[in-house]
């Protein structure tokens, strides 16, 4: 069985928020954790915070800022800024599950972290129960 969330972007950087999609995968959980991972090599996965709407746009400003697009990269594509950015958030997040619930501080959030869109986006994941 496929097991996948499939996102939406509408920008070519944006930080979209998944945390009621993932959210609502582990509602009939007890306890465990879930994984989730991006299928893409363009886009990433983060936890941060998401009650201030200025903390994305502030990171996106600044990974924007520390690695560019630019020209001088090899990658035919003109996307290899966009792969850089996804090395250094990374494809994939485990989260825990307690009670129904991922285990997130109060302002944490799930984010897909776009980088090379607007574009559908699938991430995978995998839900493991714990057993007592």
């Amino acid at each position: 069985m496929k097991r996948r969330i499939r996102v939406s972007s509408s920008q070519r950087e944006e930080l979209v928020d998944i945390t009621e999609q993932v959210s609502a995968l582990v509602r009939d959980v007890e306890d465990g954790v879930i994984h989730l991972w991006s299928l893409h090599t363009t886009c990433a996965l983060t936890v941060n915070e998401g009650a201030d709407p200025d903390v994305a746009r502030d990171m996106l400003a600044a990974l924007h800022e520390l690695v560019p697009q630019s020209s001088k990269f090899r990658h035919a594509e003109g996307n290899s800024d966009s792969h850089i950015k996804t090395s250094l958030f990374g494809p994939g997040l485990t989260l825990l599950i307690e009670d129904g619930d991922l285990v997130l501080g109060i302002w944490q959030h799930v984010f897909l972290a776009e980088w090379d869109g607007p574009r559908k986006r699938e991430v995978a994941y995998a839900i493991v129960s714990a057993v007592e």
